[in-house]
């Protein structure tokens, strides 16, 4: 068994610590009053009995909680008073410095909840390490001086979860949908030097990976681009090879029938459009940001977006090389195929992609078997989108949606100078997201000790305390200087401002958006009615608690002009961290807090046994309250040879749902070369990875790729993630 330190670093559980310090504490009280050496010992006991129950490593908090209870549980309070003196004059002591500490920790890879805080970054190398490092000391800034003491203290206790404070210190925002057709367009700016319109698909392809690497490097969440932003370069390139056709035949003196120039040049494209879908995969995949990790980008395929008949079909060409190329993976170090966590596909279903005798359901087809491969694309319904948002659009990074423009409709005009901008016509691309703080919903459900009207009481008083901390985002942004980011603000990414312009107006009035998360739905209800939100008697208590929250953001909204949203929080670390403070507070409570994460958003349990469809027809309903971002998932087993039961899936989820997904497994071990599912096993109290084939646990010797929060993880998890995901049950 291992026990996590205070710089979260983790140790092997010594029993013999706790006996010293009881002791310790004992012997500073009167002899009349101590214990004696067994019931010391059998304080220890329990202790580790106690621990072994979590399931995971325990924190030296956590372990010093149990300790108190079991000194006073024993009656010997003189001697809990003295152990209860000890700690806090030790953590007075610590709190004079505890940064050092974590950043050292940090540069040793000893730190197990930075090491596994982003699955996507690997702890190890520099990079990394000098943003958590950077990070670390932002945070402890942002801590004592940005933020107000009650806001920290909530976050701190799980009570909130105030999102990247290690980039508030900083005025930096949260995600965006790149308005990568302005900047191919009409050129842009990169480090000082002019980038002009490209005169071939292959160029653009480059371009588009520059501005990714660009926009990663100054803001901290996902970015999202279209190809139909690419689309018309395929036709550059076509009539720029026809050209080319043409002028090597006359060379030689040789005249080309039209046809024959139109099938050369035709071919030459397709090599150029699979070359420059090359780029764009292993650009992103290759490219280290100042963060440490890929860029956090999504793809968005959407047929429809394509401005004519033309420009459709070429989009379908490059959606086709897309789909072909992530089947195939990229190689790893032993030059094995395996799957990437970037960049993120998003295929927009349609009525014309959908079935049999469908002029783009060969895509579909495809896009099927990729998902059954590589666990990507997820799945816009283009259908349900029109008919809860109006308007279709792709989400920022893995979930994040903006409102429905209505910026536009208030004729507001073209605040963000873009070049691209057509009066009337609704605009997603250069809108963002201002940040995010999430609230812990079973901690609500604990705290009023299931009185329905303490419940709401306290459900209050945290919106508000989510309110303030979310307009601290806002104020900190406020009065932001285009010059902090001009690849963001002044070419064309977000904006086209003047250089030291402030980015206000592009706060208010719907351009921009703010996020209220929610996470542990599901425990919530657990607890307040003894039941899952699945059962038709708690249903109602789940839909009104998530009406709630989206009737404090439409209040929010009409008293501040901005912008907040409901948003189903893909907590990563934080499930882990929620998890032990409601464990901590509250005990251990059999189906609530009894596991070593909480369920995100408003998903079932990863335990109850569901099917697929009905798993996404019951989510429906609460994803269409979650409007400020939202997806579903069905755990699924390899399906590469069941296409049709995906396809029936995808077809379900045009129907019922906005944005959905199938988990499949994607996993290859480099020391005997199975490349079936790694398991999770617990060894030492620990959980760890293992292949079943030869029993390797090197976690550098193997590729494990899962989905968790949205998005596909590589770089594995800490213990409450773990835990989730060897619990998922499958749907089909």
């Amino acid at each position: 068994m291992k026990i996590i330190k205070r710089n979260a670093s983790e140790v092997p559980f010594d029993a013999e610590k706790i006996i010293n310090a009881i002791t310790k504490a004992n012997n500073a009280v009167d002899e009349s009053v101590r214990m004696t050496d067994l019931q010391i010992k059998r304080i220890a006991e329990s202790v580790v009995i106690s621990c072994e129950e979590l399931g995971r490593s325990p924190s030296v908090e956590e372990v010093q909680d149990m300790v108190e209870h079991q000194i006073m549980a024993h009656g010997a309070f003189e001697a809990a008073k003295a152990y209860i003196t000890y700690r806090y004059t030790r953590q007075l002591i610590r709190q004079s410095n505890t940064t050092d500490d974590r950043i050292l920790s940090l540069i040793e890879c000893s730190n197990e909840e930075a090491k596994q805080e982003n699955s996507n970054k690997n702890p190890v190398v520099n990079s990394t390490q000098r943003d958590y490092m950077a990070g670390e000391v932002s945070r402890d800034i942002t801590n004592r001086i940005l933020l107000p003491r009650d806001i920290v203290d909530a976050h701190n206790e799980g009570i909130i979860h105030f999102h990247d404070a290690d980039y508030y210190a900083q005025h930096m925002h949260n995600c965006d949908l790149v308005n990568l057709e302005d900047m191919l367009q009409n050129g842009t700016v990169i480090t000082g030097t002019l980038i002009e319109r490209p005169h071939s698909f292959s160029t653009a392809c480059n371009i588009a990976t520059q501005i990714i690497a660009q926009v990663a490097s100054n803001q901290y969440g996902g970015q999202s681009i279209s190809l139909a932003h690419l689309a018309p370069f395929v036709q550059v390139s076509r009539e720029k090879l026809r050209n080319d056709v043409r002028s090597e035949a006359e060379e030689f003196g040789v005249h080309l029938e039209d046809d024959i120039v139109n099938k050369m040049a035709e071919s030459r494209l397709l090599e150029e459009i699979r070359r420059g879908v090359q780029t764009i995969q292993y650009q992103v995949v290759t490219l280290l940001t100042t963060n440490g990790q890929a860029p956090f980008v999504t793809v968005y395929m959407y047929l429809n977006e394509a401005a004519n008949d033309q420009e459709k079909k070429d989009l379908a060409l490059i959606i086709e090389e897309v789909l072909v190329q992530r089947i195939e993976g990229v190689k790893n170090e032993q030059g094995v195929w395996v799957t990437p966590a970037f960049p993120k596909l998003i295929y927009v279903l349609e009525d014309d992609n959908l079935g049999e005798g469908d002029e783009y359901f060969y895509l579909t087809k495809l896009a099927a078997k990729c998902t059954a491969k590589r666990m990507v694309p997820d799945y816009i319904s283009e259908k349900k989108m029109l008919e809860l948002k109006g308007d279709v659009y792709p989400c920022m990074g893995c979930r994040s949606f903006l409102t429905p423009d209505r910026f536009t409709d208030a004729g507001i005009g073209n605040i963000a100078n873009a070049k691209n901008y057509v009066p009337g016509k609704h605009k997603y691309y250069g809108r963002f997201n201002q940040g995010v703080v999430t609230l812990n919903l079973p901690d609500i459900a604990l705290s009023s000790g299931r009185s329905i009207d303490k419940f709401w009481k306290i459900f209050d008083e945290r919106l508000d305390l989510c309110y303030r901390a979310l307009m601290c985002r806002h104020k900190r942004l406020k009065g932001t200087l285009s010059d902090v980011a001009p690849i963001l603000w002044q070419y064309g990414a977000i904006a086209r401002l003047e250089k030291g312009e402030p980015i206000d107006k592009l706060l208010f009035n719907g351009y921009s958006t703010i996020s209220l998360g929610f996470a542990g739905l599901y425990e919530c209800v657990k607890y307040m009615t003894g039941k899952s939100h699945t059962d038709p008697e708690a249903k109602p208590f789940a839909l009104a608690v998530m009406q709630y929250m989206n009737d404090a953001c439409k209040r929010w909204k009409a008293e501040t002009n901005i912008d907040f949203s409901l948003y189903g929080t893909p907590l990563e670390s934080t499930t882990y961290k929620f998890a032990k403070c409601l464990q901590r507070r509250f005990g251990i409570i059999e189906g609530v807090t009894d596991k070593g994460y909480i369920t995100n958003s408003y998903h079932v349990h990863v335990t109850e046994k569901i099917d697929a469809f009905t798993k996404l027809k019951f989510e429906a309903e609460f994803q269409a309250l979650s409007p400020g971002g939202a997806i579903s998932y069905v755990e699924v087993p390899d399906m590469q040879d069941n296409i049709e039961a995906v396809l029936q899936v995808m077809r379900f989820i045009y129907d019922n749902i906005i944005y959905a997904e199938l988990n499949t497994k994607s996993d290859y071990c480099g020391k005997c070369g199975w490349d079936g599912e790694i398991s999770v096993v617990e060894e030492d109290g620990k959980l760890i990875w293992k292949c079943p084939k030869c029993g390797n646990t090197d976690q550098s010797m193997m590729n494990v790729a899962r989905r968790t929060c949205g998005y596909i993880g590589t770089q594995y998890w800490n213990q409450g993630r773990t835990q989730e995901i060897k619990e998922r049950v499958l749907h089909l």
